[in-house]
């Protein structure tokens, strides 16, 4: 990063930042789907290597994570609507699962498949969002040895796609009849750990690498997060108190919209790769 290109790329992170923080608090959605199109965009802009800049784009988003996810827990656990014993429960098996998928298979994906996948889950969860299906409560929360495994499967395909989680844990808890607004503010609180487990993965698969931008850490870019992660603390705990206060079934559909825009975005970029 220049310093000519300081007066456009920091007000665009900043607003990045501001509105997935927002988007995080209020959908639960963690805010990473929403950045790694961008942040693809910005890193090749920036002119990073071609084969990393999918990687760093959503090892950058998921840190960013770490700082949302306890902003928004903390207005959440105000209103007493996070289920602490649920998200402890769930947590072991996310950490397995993070730190699984951040690392080795994270690596070993190739920029081309990657990007594919992620246009893959972005997509179809666009596509639940503007469907407004809820699944069905037809059970209750399964034993110790059905929470850990499913916090492994949702930590795993977390740490593939840059999300905290949402889209995986709140369908999951409201099939287990888990009220909406709890499940979605226990979501906000499994956030930290996925994101820790997937930050330390990140940072280990990406150490060494040759060629890596001045700023990186493994695969994470520190001068986005750095940014990016200032702006969505501020604003995470103003989604996550209009989240008690209103409906927010249009705004969901809008967000859906974009999502289907920014998934179509990465799977160009999925495809382009792969013809390289």
């Amino acid at each position: 990063m220049s310093l000519a290109d300081l007066p456009v790329l920091i007000p665009a992170l900043l607003l990045l930042g501001a509105f997935t923080g927002f988007c995080a608090g209020l959908l639960g959605v963690g805010g990473g789907m929403m950045m790694v199109p961008f942040l693809t965009l910005l890193f090749t802009v920036l002119r990073f290597p071609a084969e990393v800049i999918v990687h760093m784009a959503i090892a950058t988003a998921m840190s960013t994570i770490l700082f949302t996810s306890l902003s928004s827990v903390r207005a959440h656990h105000r209103r007493g609507a996070v289920r602490w014993p649920l998200a402890c429960a769930l947590a072991p098996g996310i950490l397995v699962g993070g730190l699984i998928g951040s690392g080795k298979v994270f690596a070993a994906l190739k920029t081309g498949w990657l990007s594919l996948l992620f246009a893959g889950f972005v997509g179809f969860s666009a596509l639940q969002m503007l469907r407004a299906r809820k699944p069905a409560p037809s059970r209750q929360l399964p034993g110790p040895g059905g929470m850990v495994g499913a916090g492994t499967v949702i930590g795993f395909v977390s740490s593939l796609v840059g999300a905290g989680g949402g889209f995986v844990s709140v369908p999951f808890m409201t099939w287990c009849n888990v009220p909406i607004h709890n499940a979605v503010a226990t979501s906000a609180a499994l956030g930290f750990p996925i994101a820790v487990a997937s930050v330390i993965g990140y940072v280990w698969s990406g150490l060494g690498l040759a060629g890596m931008p001045a700023g990186s850490f493994g695969y994470v870019y520190l001068p986005a997060l750095a940014v990016v992660a200032t702006a969505s603390v501020l604003t995470a705990p103003l989604g996550a108190r209009a989240a008690h206060r209103m409906d927010v079934a249009q705004l969901r559909r809008a967000f859906a919209v974009l999502l289907a825009c920014l998934a179509g975005y990465m799977l160009w970029k999925g495809l382009q790769a792969l013809q390289a």
